[in-house]
């Protein structure tokens, strides 16, 4: 997470959706930033509305807009996939080497989700308790550029962005039936990325 104070912006970090390397180009710059431990710096709407913003309302009188970035949810999915299966979490619940994409979306269907495929909800991240969307500033992670575009226009500065924390390569391949299963079940992850281009 990181807050500009000047521009009263904060960027909430949705987990692999390139946050690592927005962090590493603009974090020097920010007036605060949380790194770690994981759960701070994914920290989601809900839970900066809860615990950080009304710290900040609490001692100054400024209204404050919030930036995130989705992705699409099945290349979402697929990247959390091919993190998982990184050689140091052989052996672990979590790991994805010895299982196919179809099994892993197909974990993330259930309601009681494997290790492996419990990976949260981007719709949730970004959307306020049990209601509709409400970050301020919503980006495609595939139109990258308009992000871009916007902190340089906020924060007045020229921005390179590297490719940062890329996960190994795997197989992507999805049937049919899953992926159906996949938009009718989770419709709603489906409209933030929607919503995110408009």
């Amino acid at each position: 997470m990181l807050v500009f104070w000047p521009q009263k912006l904060v960027f909430l970090a949705v987990p692999k959706t390139g946050t690592t390397a927005i962090e590493d180009v603009l974090g020097p710059i920010a007036d605060m930033r949380i790194s770690s431990p994981p759960i701070f710096k994914h920290m989601p709407l809900v839970r900066f509305n809860t615990y950080i913003k009304p710290f900040i309302l609490d001692n100054f009188d400024v209204k404050l807009e919030t930036v995130a970035v989705v992705r699409n949810p099945i290349d979402w999915l697929g990247s959390w996939y091919r993190y998982r299966s990184r050689p140091e979490l052989v052996g672990q619940p979590n790991s994805t080497r010895e299982i196919s994409f179809d099994t892993f979306v197909k974990g993330y269907l259930r309601d009681k989700k494997p290790a492996y495929s419990n990976v949260g909800s981007q719709s949730v991240f970004v959307s306020r308790h049990k209601g509709p969307i409400g970050v301020t500033h919503l980006f495609q992670y595939e139109q990258m550029e308009k992000l871009i575009e916007f902190f340089e226009r906020q924060l007045s500065i020229s921005i390179n962005l590297p490719r940062l924390n890329q996960s190994p390569s795997r197989e992507l391949q999805l049937s049919s039936d899953v992926e159906e299963r996949l938009r009718k079940r989770c419709a709603a992850e489906f409209e933030a990325w929607s919503a995110a281009r408009r």
